[in-house]
């Protein structure tokens, strides 16, 4: 821990050989082999090891190892400025931490092992958050961040542990059908939990107050990768409970529709840069929400075109979502690392110093944007194809 370039260059290296050693087995999946299973028991009450890539998780791990394996390229060089003041080994202890918890989040089948893979990811990306603490709004920030992140997990624990009451096992295969009344709960205390981490109006307060103050290959991490762990949990919700009432739906197409409305409304009035793209982070989550919604009513009113454009849009933006928003957060750490300030009013003329940075921040300015021909204007596309072209959900309520 004394050699700072040691540190990085273990904590690069292994986040790289693990990145690409997880890479090979979510996408040899992907790409049409059977699911991969790991099942051992564990002295825990209710817990076992049980883990398993399927074509949803193995989606979410290409997502965890390829951006967080290149993020950590990035913050090598990124955190060479600290080398003389900071101590970069508990920094790449945590980096590698959060990647393996957001890996077993994705791959977990028992509820007692996610709720532990949860909290370390969440412990692990405050810790990285407030990595320059010696600042109050750091501080501040990752107090935010942490008293949010705990109040979802207080919902998530409500869910499994009601979820796991009918058997008495919390592993997800053995979990029964559940009435009507449970699953609307079930529902509810999903939202609200997974929401929270996604960054979700009213449960985003934590997300314009951490990505500023983390590094820069920590919020690219965070804001491409970790908010989509909500995601794939409200996903995954939905799989274990099976077909819902409409209303399910509508409200996942409310609650998106006001993070989407809100949060550009809220980023238009930012200074900081990388504020404004915590904003855009809630406005895009907001965006995948609607997907989702409009995936579950396709399921209700029995339409296949909506739910392959509602599931389909929404897994496609997740994807465009993290490329182009880890490429913007990494753009302001460039010009951050540069220029020593982030607040846009007092930087100008940076095309002339950074082309490079200049030219790949357009190219996510405009992706971002859902212009085309880049890659943000598909996924958009498809969720507004699917909203304007199937006229099922309004049969589907007469």
């Amino acid at each position: 821990y004394r050699r700072a370039r040691l540190c990085t260059a273990f904590g690069v290296g292994g986040a790289v050989v693990g990145g690409i050693a997880g890479l090979i087995s979510a996408v040899s999946v992907l790409l049409g082999e059977e699911s991969l299973f790991l099942y051992m028991s564990w002295a825990v009450p209710f817990g076992s090891l049980n883990l398993v890539i399927d074509k949803i998780s193995a989606f979410f791990l290409v997502l965890i190892f390829g951006i967080g394996g290149l993020a950590a390229v990035y913050g090598g060089e990124y955190l060479s400025a600290y080398r003389e003041k900071k101590w970069l080994g508990g920094a790449w202890f945590f980096y590698a931490l959060l990647m393996a918890g957001m890996a077993v989040v994705v791959t977990a089948r028992n509820g007692v092992l996610f709720l532990v893979a949860w909290e370390v990811m969440s412990l692990a990306s405050f810790f990285l958050v407030t990595f320059e603490d010696e600042e109050s709004s750091v501080r501040e920030a990752g107090w935010t961040y942490l008293v949010a992140t705990h109040i979802g997990t207080a919902f998530l624990t409500a869910f499994f542990i009601l979820l796991g009451r009918e058997t008495g096992s919390m592993d997800f295969h053995t979990l029964p059908v559940v009435g009507p009344a449970t699953a609307n709960v079930l529902f509810a205390l999903a939202l609200v939990g997974f929401g929270t981490k996604a960054g979700l109006m009213p449960m985003h307060i934590w997300l314009p107050e951490a990505h500023p103050a983390a590094p820069s290959h920590v919020s690219a991490v965070m804001s491409g990768v970790m908010i989509k762990t909500g995601i794939y949990g409200i996903v995954r919700t939905l799989t274990m409970l099976g077909e819902g009432p409409m209303w399910w739906g509508w409200l996942l197409i409310g609650v998106g529709v006001i993070s989407g409305v809100m949060g550009i409304l809220f980023g238009l009035s930012q200074r900081n840069l990388k504020r404004l793209l915590a904003y855009s982070s809630v406005e895009n989550i907001g965006i995948i929400t609607i997907g989702l919604g409009m995936g579950v009513l396709g399921m209700s009113v029995e339409s296949p075109g909506l739910m392959v454009a509602g599931f389909g849009g929404a897994f496609f933006h997740i994807l465009n979502h993290a490329l182009f928003k880890g490429l913007l957060f990494m753009g302001a750490g460039a010009v951050l690392h540069t220029s020593g300030t982030a607040m846009m009013d007092r930087l100008g003329g940076l095309g002339k110093t950074m082309p490079w940075t200049s030219g790949l921040f357009l190219i996510g300015a405009v992706s971002i944007s859902a212009l085309p021909p880049f890659n943000g204007f598909v996924g958009e596309f498809l969720l507004y194809l699917g909203a304007f072209s199937h006229n099922d959900v309004s049969s589907g309520v007469e």
